[in-house]
């Protein structure tokens, strides 16, 4: 006897049992037989046979047909006699499928299968053809089972015999196949305009022709009375039907028996499509399910979509509210004419805990402290939240609703040392003297622009110049952060000026921060400010200044002359600013050119002043300029002065709060103190820590304790709660602007950033590999334990890899010629050379940046050889004086074409604007510096657009490491940690896949 299997993937399998007796082929039908007769029945399937002890699985050998050669077979009259109850069964669901094609019940689907869209048959669907499943899947015999469950068996069989079963009535149609989806049909070829848009629309098609079938609706009802709010609350999802203009109606099991049947089929394909829903306990009298509350969260947040997808709606009640959980802290402060402002200034604060715009009273914050569900009702709503979560916010705000007055650093210490974890914490609002600390975008009191200004604001620095007026007359420390080239000297310049227009009212306000009562002597804490009278409230204006233009040559002040305007009674104490050595020039040429009437004192050089000497011409200035390097040196002399304030400017020198030029810049006392920098942050949050613990010490706590509370939850846990606190502790005192930010200039050019890649030469390659093996030999020999060697090591390698990619002649040091018989030895300084000549060839003028000095020393006068002209070179060896010629000489309009600079010597404080191409010879691997060094032309003062350029070799260390740092920009993006120490702390596996030389390495 012959029997039939159908399984899915592989179609009907037909087979006999090996004990039976075998098959009278002469008795089969036509195309059957012919089948039969040439089967070798190679196929093995696993069955469900007879036996002792009842069916059980048998492996037999078979015939697989495809759906095609098995519809012409199942639509045959099969002999009783010669063909088993099984693959009767299955022709008689072959038949079934014949009756709803010849019934017009079939529409064609657009699939993609093997690459190309094809178009296939399916039947409509629908209530009948479902029912017609469900009897079908109750009837298939044991046999058929085997395969799988008996629905997806049948599903399975359905939709692969449609279409064949189709095409075989409308082999002799005469339709006409001119369109592209018809001649599909018929002739059984691919779509060639098939798409996903057309399988869309298709979909919609046949889903709006079984539109008028009762819908299945899922409607989530609330417990009632006051098991309400407990966990073992139950929740009914009523099971309906609705159909097309009414509304649902719960499905009864005494009810029709055909809707109960169809709600049947869509509730256990809704239980597929959301899992959670089996196994519930239900009602007796209805198909309704009951929800425990666990579920009916995880319901709405997840399986509400899961249903959708499904085709099934769910109605909530329409007192539900999904709302995220928010703390608000509200800070408040008397007049300011009335207590002492600053971070010692007395506030009060009030915490509040709120659910989307409701705010809630102690009474419901008391209520889901007792929950112990995440749905809790309040004010007549279904609130759906984390208990747990809002239970510790809720103790949070409880434990602290006392308004308590505190200072403004007590505050913050409280807000770093607990948070509240998983629940966001909304901007602060004040009110009070304290609201100018927090609403820094809208200022009460806009600062007008000092009279003796001689340069236009923009709107974003005019309202720089008033935060920083606010903050100096607060006595609170600042960090201005505009991006590079936004014009913090400029903003600086203007706020010392205005202070020196109104010192009455400055030292008034500058009296109360210091905590001192009306009328008195403010004492900083550096000592007594010399020349200061405070002026009461409605006193006449001070005496107007008078001032005495600066001379046209700045060399006096470099020997540390000053220019003297006549005093003013109420002026305040000097500014000491301290930057790198590389932009005193241009502090100098800033303070000429746009506060001539500030007196400005160059502390710096070999025959710089000290002692009694020093301390009167410090007194008899506005502005002193000194160093980084000096202030460290010179910290004695500089503490014994009263300064007004101390500005620091590139303030990222000192991001490492243990260096002697961080500990000398805390040092110096001063009574107010502004930090100047682009990268608050390059690689690390604790570099932020550094920088605002310069500008108001102990706001962040101790080291370690920033780092436990903010570093480790930020850098590698991405705790937006830790974020959301950092930024309510740190926004009053950093003002950040971005250059690339519309609403703060509109008129700044576009920067077009590209990796541009160089292939090594043959002799390149050779020393790549050497040094590649030296290293790996070197780490070999090393003992495990010898971690300092290990590092050096793989540090000195990594350097001496860095110049074979510059030059060979930069790595062997030998002198040798950059050119071998005409042809470049690097293809690097190859690329190089092609670039140069074209933005030379253009009119346009080029940056060249390179970590190395002796690399710049071997291309500058080759530069200056090949192109025939002027290529300086600004290096740590220049001097100042030369410096600032080399500066001053590039922005002339005559003045050279390209520039070299050392990236530590020339990457900060320089405006270059003259250049709009920027070139990156070597990689540091810190985007932060590099963007900086960018920043020397893309800057205000930049009309065109700024190429820059980031070289790189192929299938080398610093290709590959190029990749892996793309998006450390941003400190939620951070991985690694500060410079090029992180790789020191791979594996030798790491290290040997990161240095190795790849096979594209090598050019032509």
């Amino acid at each position: 006897m012959l029997h039939g299997l159908w399984s899915p993937g592989s179609g009907l399998v037909l087979w006999q049992h090996p004990d039976g007796e075998p098959v009278a082929v002469d008795t089969l039908p036509e195309p059957l037989g012919s089948m039969v007769r040439a089967a070798r029945f190679r196929h093995r399937a696993e069955v469900l046979v007879p036996g002792q002890y009842g069916p059980g699985p048998m492996e037999v050998r078979g015939h697989a047909l495809a759906p095609e050669s098995a519809a012409r077979v199942l639509l045959q009259k099969l002999p009783l006699a010669a063909v088993s109850g099984d693959l009767r069964f299955l022709a008689h669901i072959a038949c079934g499928i014949e009756r709803w094609v010849r019934a017009g019940r079939i529409v064609p689907e657009v699939r993609r299968d093997d690459g190309e869209w094809w178009v296939r048959w399916r039947l409509l669907g629908g209530q009948k053809q479902r029912a017609w499943q469900a009897e079908l899947a109750v009837a298939m015999p044991a046999a058929l089972r085997v395969a799988g469950r008996p629905s997806a068996v049948l599903e399975d069989f359905i939709a692969e015999l449609a279409d064949p079963i189709a095409r075989l009535h409308l082999a002799d149609s005469e339709a006409a196949i001119a369109h592209p989806l018809i001649a599909a049909l018929v002739g059984d070829g691919p779509l060639e305009t098939g798409s996903h848009r057309v399988a869309a629309v298709l979909e919609d098609w046949r889903t709006s022709l079984t539109a008028d079938e009762p819908e299945l609706v899922l409607r989530l009802v609330e417990p009632l009375g006051e098991e309400a709010d407990s966990a073992d609350a139950l929740w009914r999802l009523e099971v309906c039907l609705r159909e097309e203009g009414e509304a649902p109606q719960p499905v009864l099991l005494s009810g029709d028996p055909q809707l109960v049947w169809v709600a049947g089929e869509k509730l256990a394909a809704a239980k597929l499509a959301y899992p959670r829903l089996r196994d519930l306990p239900g009602d007796s009298h209805s198909m309704d399910v009951l929800l425990p509350s666990e579920v009916v969260t995880d319901l709405v947040a997840h399986g509400a979509h899961a249903l959708q997808s499904a085709g099934v709606r769910l109605l909530l009640p329409r007192a539900w509210k999904i709302t995220a959980p928010s703390l608000r802290l509200r800070v408040q402060s008397p007049a300011a004419t009335e207590s002492e402002v600053g971070l010692q200034g007395l506030v009060s604060y009030h915490w509040e805990l709120a659910l989307g715009d409701t705010v809630l009273t102690p009474a419901e914050m008391a209520r889901l402290i007792q929950a112990k569900s995440d749905l809790v009702q309040l004010r007549g709503e279904w609130v759906q939240a984390d208990h747990r979560v809002l239970a510790a916010a809720a103790e949070y705000v409880s434990g602290r609703a006392d308004d308590t007055p505190t200072t403004i650093a007590g505050l913050f210490a409280e807000l770093a040392a607990n948070p509240v974890t998983r629940i966001p914490l909304e901007p602060i609002t004040a009110t009070g003297w304290v609201a100018e600390l927090f609403d820094t975008d809208h200022p009460t009191d806009p600062v007008p622009t000092p009279i003796g200004l001689k340069a236009e604001l923009r709107p974003y620095q005019q309202r720089g110049l008033t935060w920083l007026a606010t903050m100096s007359r607060l006595g609170c420390g600042a960090v201005l952060a505009d991006d590079m080239g936004l014009g913090k000297t400029i903003q600086v310049l203007a706020l010392l000026l205005h202070e020196r227009e109104t010192a009455p009212t400055a030292a008034t306000f500058a009296s109360k921060a210091a905590g001192v009562g009306r009328g008195s002597s403010a004492k900083p804490p550096g000592g007594e400010v010399t020349g200061t009278d405070v002026v009461p409230d409605g006193d006449a204006a001070a005496e107007v200044r008078t001032r005495t233009p600066r001379p046209e040559s700045d060399e006096s002040a470099a020997q540390g002359e000053t220019t003297r305007p006549a005093k003013v009674a109420g002026a305040l104490g000097p500014t000491l600013l301290v930057c790198p050595m590389s932009v005193v020039g241009n502090w100098q040429r800033e303070a000429e050119r746009f506060t001539p009437g500030l007196r400005v004192l160059v502390h710096h050089g070999a025959g710089r002043r000290s002692g009694a000497e020093f301390d009167a011409a410090v007194a008899d200035s506005d502005l002193v300029v000194t160093t980084y390097a000096l202030l460290a040196r010179d910290v004695e002399e500089l503490k014994r002065q009263g300064w007004q304030r101390v500005v620091l400017d590139e303030a990222q020198h000192i991001k490492n709060a243990a260096t002697r030029q961080a500990r000398a810049a805390r040092a110096i006392p001063a009574r107010h103190r502004l930090a100047l920098t682009g990268t608050p942050v390059e690689n690390r949050l604790e570099e932020l820590r550094s920088i605002l613990d310069f500008a108001n010490p102990k706001l962040l706590g101790k080291a370690s304790e920033f780092h436990a509370r903010f570093a480790i939850p930020i850098e590698r846990e991405r705790d937006e709660n830790a974020v959301a606190r950092l930024r309510a502790i740190t926004a009053p005192f950093v003002l950040r602007r971005v250059k690339t930010d519309p609403a703060v200039i509109s008129d700044l050019p576009e920067k077009i950033e590209m990796t541009v890649r160089a292939n090594l030469t043959v002799e390149q390659a050779a020393l790549y590999q050497a040094v590649l093996d030296d290293m790996t030999q070197k780490l070999k020999a090393m003992k495990t334990k010898d971690g300092l060697g290990r590092k050096g090591a793989v540090l000195a390698a990594l350097t001496r890899l860095k110049q074979v990619c510059n030059h060979p002649a930069h790595y062997l040091g030998d002198g040798s010629a950059l050119l071998r018989r005409g042809t470049h030895r690097s293809g690097k300084l190859a690329l190089v050379e092609d670039i140069l000549e074209s933005v030379l060839a253009d009119g346009e003028r080029a940056l060249l940046f390179t970590q190395f000095r002796e690399f710049g020393e071997l291309i500058s006068p080759f530069f200056t050889e090949r192109f025939g002209v002027e290529v300086p070179f600004l290096h740590g060896g220049v001097s100042k004086q030369r410096r600032d010629d080399m500066v001053t000489r590039f922005q002339e309009s005559d003045g050279p074409p390209l520039m070299l600079l050392s990236l530590k010597a020339g990457g900060t404080g320089l405006n270059l604007t003259a250049a709009n191409h920027v070139v990156h010879l070597d990689r540091w691997w810190n985007p932060a510096v590099e963007n900086q060094a960018t920043d020397r032309a893309f800057r205000i003062g930049q009309r065109r657009d700024v190429q820059v350029r980031k070289l790189v070799c192929v299938d080398t260390i610093e290709e590959r490491i190029d990749d892996m740092l793309t998006g450390k920009s941003q400190l939620a993006d951070l991985t690694v940690g500060v410079g090029e120490n992180w790789i020191t702390e791979m594996s030798d596996d790491e290290l040997r896949n990161l240095f190795a030389l790849g096979t594209e390495a090598v050019g032509e």
